[in-house]
């Protein structure tokens, strides 16, 4: 049973950067809902549930890597897979 809840609730932490050490391809395949401060958002570049943070792109500024510059959003975050449907459990501290 434990194993199905794991598979059904979205990681701790993800990054849609496959430079990042917290990508997961299979997992953002799903397709990942995120919930931040109480309103749904779809900028979400990187998350943190147990740290309570999130970080989206500045505008259009880019490093000089070519990378898009993030912002540090500090706040309640939760996140579920939306290939469950509207009933998916949701990960949150």
């Amino acid at each position: 049973m434990s194993d199905d809840t794991s598979n059904d609730t979205p990681p701790d932490r993800i990054s849609v950067n496959p430079r990042s050490e917290h990508f997961d391809a299979d997992k953002l395949r799903r397709g990942i809902g995120i919930r931040f401060k109480g309103r749904q958002r779809t900028d979400i570049e990187e998350y943190s549930i147990s740290e309570g943070w999130v970080r989206v792109q500045a505008g259009k500024t880019m490093d000089r890597k070519g990378q898009p510059l993030t912002i540090k959003l500090s706040g309640p975050v939760e996140a579920w897979y939306e290939d469950l449907g509207d009933d998916a459990p949701v990960a949150k501290a």
